[in-house]
Formats: structure tokens, C-alpha cells, sequence
């Protein structure tokens, strides 16, 4: 892997359509997909990386069937409280990126104590979007700077120290599972010069070796940040 790849980003799409190919509940995909998600960040822990962002939960999921959005939630509290100190003891530090007002105080809880645990970690820094919008992340951050009221002029850093991922480096590259082809609402501003590669594996079957595959697309890839090949070539 590349030193200038630090942070990759992960819509994790296609639970519910894998689980329909075998003619199963979609909980049975979320589940499986939840068992990919282990693998793939012990794969990242593994080869060093820096940062792991994944998709686990949208504002727009809500509208979701409520049974199916209890069971999510109930899924992402036993696996917490199951691989939370596994995850600690591999030096990994896990932080929740997005809106917590509407999460059941059980969950809520489990959350605080798995960032309060790990927080010293400097291994992995794992971070799992749940209730998370990229457009809302934006507006969050323009709302508590106008409540603070210390800045007459909101230049793009000063924006970006009120997002949820103020400290981290944006992500390099943006892998979304299944066949979709749009980021939806997933790190809206971050995301301005990632790198993205579409996949039409279903998450549950996306396993480290597509991951490396997808490292290694990205690392064939030409990072020009506005400006010529030539440029880049004249710096070499």
C-alpha cells in the first residue's frame, strides 16, 4: 500500500439483495455483512492502515420498516458489546460519526463506553456513520459556528474543524458494494477528490482480497489535484 493512502471510506451496500438471491430475510444479510465488516477491518488493522470509515446507518434509513430498523439496531448493539474489547486489544480506536438525539439510550451507552475505552488507541482508527448525512454534517457544522459566534467569515478549514471527522485526514478512496454507482450522502464535502470504486459485489460477500484489489486500482491511479500530468511528472 502506498504511504499517501491513509483513510478509506466504505458504503457497505447489498445485505438485503443477497439475502433475497437465497430467499432469506434481509436480516439474515445484515447479519452476514456484519461478519464481513470484522474481516474486512482486521484486514485494514493488518496492512497498516490509518483510517477505516463505514457507511452503517443513513438519516434516510429511518424510513426503513421499523422491524427491520429495530433489528439493525439491536445487531449493531451485540456486536459492539462482542467485539468491542477484541478491537481494543489490537490497539484500535473506534469513534461513531453522525447524529445521536435518536438512538435508544442502550445503544447510546454502549457507543460512549466503546470510544472511551479504545480512545487512547493509535492503531486503526475505526469509524462507523450511524444516523449519518453528509449534507446534514455541513449543516451541523454551519449552525454551531453561527450559535458560537466567533467567526465573521467561514473560510473551508475553519468549516471543516465542525465536521464530525474534524482531525481526520479526507478519504483517499470510496468503495461502495452491490452495483450502485452514487456516493448517497455519504461524506458529501470529504469526498470532493476521492478516488471511487464501484463494485458489483454484495458486501456480505466482499471479502480482504477485493480490498486489496480495490487498493490496488487506487494506487494505479494519476492524483492530480487540479493540475497536469506533466506537472506531477516535473516534481518526480
Amino acid at each position: 500500500m502506498q504511504k499517501t493512502l491513509q483513510h478509506i471510506g466504505i458504503i457497505m451496500d447489498g445485505n438485503g439483495r443477497w439475502a433475497k438471491k437465497r430467499f432469506m430475510p434481509r436480516v439474515f444479510g445484515h447479519i452476514k455483512g456484519a461478519n464481513t465488516l470484522k474481516k474486512i477491518v482486521e484486514h485494514c488493522n493488518h496492512i497498516g492502515l490509518k483510517h477505516l470509515t463505514v457507511f452503517a446507518f443513513g438519516r434516510e434509513n429511518w424510513q426503513r420498516p421499523e422491524e427491520e430498523v429495530s433489528l439493525l439496531m439491536k445487531l449493531m448493539l451485540k456486536k459492539l458489546n462482542k467485539e468491542i474489547d477484541e478491537l481494543h486489544n489490537k490497539n484500535a480506536k473506534i469513534q461513531f460519526i453522525g447524529d445521536r438525539s435518536r438512538l435508544n439510550p442502550e445503544l447510546l451507552q454502549a457507543i460512549l463506553l466503546a470510544e472511551d475505552i479504545t480512545k487512547h488507541n493509535n492503531g486503526l482508527n475505526f469509524n462507523i456513520c450511524l444516523d449519518y448525512s453528509g449534507q446534514h454534517d455541513i449543516v451541523q457544522a454551519i449552525n454551531t459556528i453561527i450559535k458560537e459566534g466567533k467567526h465573521k467569515q467561514i473560510t473551508e478549514s475553519i468549516l471543516e474543524s465542525y465536521l464530525y471527522t474534524e482531525g481526520m485526514p479526507n478519504p483517499e478512496l470510496i468503495i461502495r458494494t452491490s452495483g450502485e454507482a452514487r456516493l448517497s450522502n455519504f461524506m458529501v464535502w470529504q469526498s470532493a477528490y476521492s478516488e471511487l470504486y464501484f463494485t458489483n459485489t454484495f458486501w456480505p460477500d466482499f471479502k480482504p482480497n477485493e480490498l486489496d484489489c480495490a487498493i490496488a486500482w487506487y494506487n494505479n491511479r494519476e492524483r492530480r489535484f487540479g493540475q497536469t500530468s506533466e506537472q506531477l511528472k516535473d516534481k518526480e
